[in-house]
């Protein structure tokens, strides 16, 4: 199925899609692309917040797009490794004969999956600013971010590769 399509079904049913990711075998390439992507749309959400800021403050848009580009695309990526580390670790603590691989595309697939939430997020922050609809928005996202976690953890579950 194609992205797109994998996005939209993660929020009917996300054991399904995980499910069918696993099928093939957890592929590295394959998380880090998802991670990639992630990343990418999470930097560009940022864009009509930044434009916003840029001209309220006064600061240089290009100094605000080169930090946010950094924190996106060097910092984020080895946030989220560490997280699926420590995801994994705890995994194995209790039990679970999960693959490193497997947790990661889980974890990473949950992020890309929800990137689009972060989209709105970041329209919402360029034309509205803070406000209680971001507020709900970013709830969600974590909440969904969440809920895709968990339930791809289910669905790799004690099993090993």
């Amino acid at each position: 199925m194609s992205l797109i399509g994998n996005i939209l079904k993660t929020y009917r049913r996300p054991q399904a899609v995980v499910a069918e990711f696993m099928v093939n075998g957890a592929r590295e390439g394959r998380a880090l692309g998802f991670l990639a992507g992630g990343c990418i749309i999470a930097f560009i959400a940022q864009w009509p917040r930044l434009a916003r800021q840029s001209y309220i403050e006064g600061q240089a848009l290009d100094m605000l797009m080169g930090g946010a580009l950094y924190a996106w695309i060097f910092l984020a990526p080895l946030i989220f490794y560490i997280l699926a580390g420590l995801v994994q670790f705890v995994s194995y603590l209790l039990g679970s004969k999960r693959s490193g691989a497997q947790t990661r595309t889980v974890i990473f697939w949950a992020f890309l999956a929800t990137a689009p939430l972060l989209l709105v997020v970041g329209v919402i922050g360029g034309f509205i600013g803070s406000s209680g609809v971001k507020t709900v928005v970013e709830v969600f996202w974590i909440a969904s971010f969440t809920w895709f976690v968990i339930a791809g953890l289910r669905v790799t579950g004690p099993q090993s590769e």
